[in-house]
């Protein structure tokens, strides 16, 4: 009796575990994750410093980037991989090839986005559209008008992604050209105001395409501190609604983990950037429950 009550007692015992990691599963199950890899103002650093750098010693370098990356993958196939411009100008290597091998190195990482810097025109628009065919990910502008240019119609103003079923809408923003940018080398290239825009575009992708994340890939700079009346990241996230992360670039602002903005509503804006020179790596996991409520887990990946 006492063998056969311990043998019910463990099946039941053992049933209930069971039951429990099933529930446990598909409570999990619902969790969706979608992870954010980033890099901005790379300027064409493909080696990894020399071991003897004063500052930056055997960092960086695109082929530990990509390892890095293709771990990640890994773990979570639900990657999207962004660059948040200034590709080009920096080493030899833009010198002899033009960007063509940035482009390629990219492409074999599957780069999801780019959007476009001020660096991007060094070799004119011609220069930066002579490029394009070594180019299999997206180039995205939302406050550049190419239109009377040879980039008309290779520049989209906003793409959309969905990632298991997770639609996830990213639109792009450049820093003013004039003044910074020779004319000539950006030729009939209109910038448009990034505020006036980013309404329009979270209007498009948060409205009337129901996105579940409005991500912001900038390269306006993070903040300006002599120049207050500049617009910046971390302005724009306080002067608009229905961004939810802005991935920038251009000043080369170094964050262990994003910054928190309150928006409009005010509701939290993530504003993320990882330094230069394919330095750090961001990462930013965001978890959606099954109404689409969203957590979030952001820090830099040293290369």
């Amino acid at each position: 009796m006492k063998r056969r009550d311990f043998i019910e007692k463990t099946a039941a015992g053992t049933a209930f575990v069971g039951l429990g990691l099933s529930l446990s599963s598909f409570e999990s199950s619902k969790i969706k994750q979608l992870t954010i890899l980033h890099t901005n103002d790379v300027h064409s650093y493909i080696d990894p410093f020399p071991a003897d750098h004063p500052r930056n010693p055997n960092m960086g370098g695109v082929a530990r980037r990509a390892e890095i990356i293709e771990a990640v993958r890994k773990e979570n196939p639900n990657v999207l991989l962004l660059d948040a411009g200034d590709i080009f100008q920096g080493t030899p290597y833009f010198n002899y090839y033009g960007g063509e091998l940035e482009f390629k190195l990219m492409s074999m990482m599957r780069y999801d986005a780019a959007t476009i810097g001020n660096h991007d025109f060094d070799n004119g628009i011609e220069g930066l559209y002579a490029q394009l065919p070594h180019a299999s990910f997206e180039f995205i502008s939302s406050n550049y008008d190419f239109k009377n240019t040879l980039m008309d119609g290779f520049v989209k103003p906003y793409k959309i992604f969905n990632k298991n079923g997770i639609k996830v809408g990213v639109f792009g923003l450049g820093v003013e050209l004039n003044g910074l940018v020779d004319k000539n080398m950006y030729g009939e290239t209109v910038y448009n105001d990034p505020v006036e825009i980013s309404q329009d575009m979270v209007r498009i992708l948060k409205k009337e395409e129901n996105c579940d994340l409005v991500i912001c890939l900038s390269h306006i700079g993070y903040n300006y501190r002599n120049e207050p009346e500049k617009i910046c990241d971390l302005k724009l996230a306080a002067l608009t609604k229905d961004i939810d992360m802005i991935i920038g670039g251009h000043t080369h602002t170094f964050l262990n983990k994003p910054t928190i903005v309150k928006n409009l509503d005010n509701k939290e804006v993530l504003v993320n950037q990882v330094g230069c020179y394919g330095i750090n790596l961001g990462r930013i996991d965001v978890f959606f429950d099954s109404n689409k409520n969203k957590t979030h887990e952001g820090r830099s990946i040293v290369v």
